[in-house]
């Protein structure tokens, strides 16, 4: 095994000092949940929180809680093009997967096409912010409302991201931000819940008393987990578990079989430092993004870039073909850039034959044609530099609703829908 300078995808480490914090939270009881607690209440202006074992598990807790208070409605509908946690919390919380096609140019949920998707069987609509892209909130939530739908917030990517001024995960009725490995703030694992709610809050609160504490091994596993993640995030150690590949690193998995349990003290010691981590990365990864864009061409239309809160940024290129090429070459000289999610939801074989027959051509567009370039603060300027001339020889770059993209379209899609 050659062992190379490589970027990760994602890079949000934990400093020594937050490792101390993590084992003091052995010992610490409850007293750093309830701090911990009370500083995401007070930072997002919400009166409600809860911390989970995972982001999957914070969504399950959700879906349960909404489907206590409106029985009779079984499905949650989501983006074709979502990771694919999303579904398999749907499927382990009793519910049916249904699905609304992407505009490819923003990878939100296609407006249009959205009000024709809800109907009475749907318990919520669940906007994703994927790489911190903020959804249209505002049709989105005058859409739900108006049919009696909730909204439930996907922002595991999006954390501390705004939109219209308000932080991203407190516009719907129901948000979770998630904890785990490539996120905003990681701490190994981890999802939180918000609302403002009182009504959400106590549905929520019936399912959550019944979940159990983790126990210490699982406790010391994840904190183990927490640390080596810190060490080998390293551009000069990342090679080593990227060799790896019983780790999966990068890999899409759809799994409904995760454990639902209560976030740990362990787990709420490593976050005591959450929001200089947050506020910090975020800074760092607004200017790689503004950087990548001026040295892509693409500044002379990238608008609001550099206040963008991406965990990635997103790429289109003009070809599957030519994804595959610039993945190829960028795993040689350790550039970070991959890919996404590997299908559409509809694709994935445990949940296909619900779909069969449905097409959704920006989401197959997407998974066909996305990259994603790192942006975290081990990202060098000689980094960028090839990052750009891997990329660069492409017809026209443009930045449209946060996705950069070349000149292309969807097959059989209408102008307006052209990405």
């Amino acid at each position: 095994m050659r062992i190379r300078r490589t970027l990760s995808p994602t890079a949000a480490p934990l400093r020594p000092a937050d490792l101390w914090r993590g084992l003091k939270g052995f010992f610490a009881g409850e007293k750093y949940l309830r701090r911990l607690k009370e500083e995401i209440t007070g930072y997002f202006g919400v009166r409600h929180a809860w911390f989970t074992s995972s982001g999957k598990a914070a969504l399950y807790v959700i879906l349960r809680a909404l489907r206590s208070l409106e029985p009779d409605r079984t499905e949650v509908l989501i983006p074709a093009y979502t990771c694919f946690s999303v579904p398999s919390a749907i499927v382990r919380a009793g519910l049916e997967v249904a699905l609304c096609d992407i505009d490819a140019s923003s990878l939100d949920l296609n407006g249009t096409l959205l009000g024709k998707s809800v109907n009475e069987k749907t318990l919520c609509v669940v906007p994703d912010h994927l790489f911190g892209i903020p959804s249209a909130m505002g049709s989105i939530v005058d859409l739900c409302r108006d049919r009696g739908v909730f909204v439930l917030e996907d922002a595991a990517q999006a954390m501390g991201g705004r939109c219209d001024g308000r932080f991203l995960g407190t516009i719907g009725d129901v948000g979770l931000f998630s904890l785990g490995r490539g996120k905003p703030v990681a701490c190994g694992s981890g999802g939180i819940i918000i609302t403002a709610s009182d009504v959400i809050a106590g549905a929520i609160e019936r399912e959550f008393s019944s979940l159990p504490f983790p126990g210490r091994a699982t406790q010391a596993g994840e904190y183990l987990k927490a640390a080596a993640m810190s060490l080998f995030i390293h551009p000069l150690l990342y090679s080593l578990p990227a060799a790896l590949p019983f780790l999966h690193l990068g890999q899409t998995v759809f799994d409904s079989r995760f454990p639902v349990m209560r976030f740990s003290s362990m787990q709420a010691g490593l976050c005591m430092t959450w929001r200089r981590r947050l506020e910090a990365a975020m800074s760092v990864r607004k200017r790689q993004a503004a950087m990548l864009c001026r040295m892509l061409d693409a500044a002379r239309i990238a608008g609001d870039v550099s206040s963008a809160g991406y965990l990635r940024l997103p790429f289109m290129t003009e070809s599957r073909e030519r994804r595959q090429r610039v993945c190829r070459t960028a795993k040689k000289l350790g550039l970070g850039i991959t890919t996404m999610y590997p299908s559409p939801v509809n694709e994935i074989p445990q949940i296909a034959h619900r779909f069969a027959g449905s097409t959704f051509p920006a989401a197959r567009l997407v998974a066909d044609r996305l990259i994603t370039l790192p942006l975290h603060r081990y990202v060098r300027d000689g980094d960028r530099e090839e990052m750009a001339r891997l990329l660069k020889p492409v017809r026209s770059i443009g930045v449209r609703s946060g996705v950069l993209s070349v000149d292309m379209t969807v097959p059989g899609m209408t102008g307006k829908e052209r990405v």
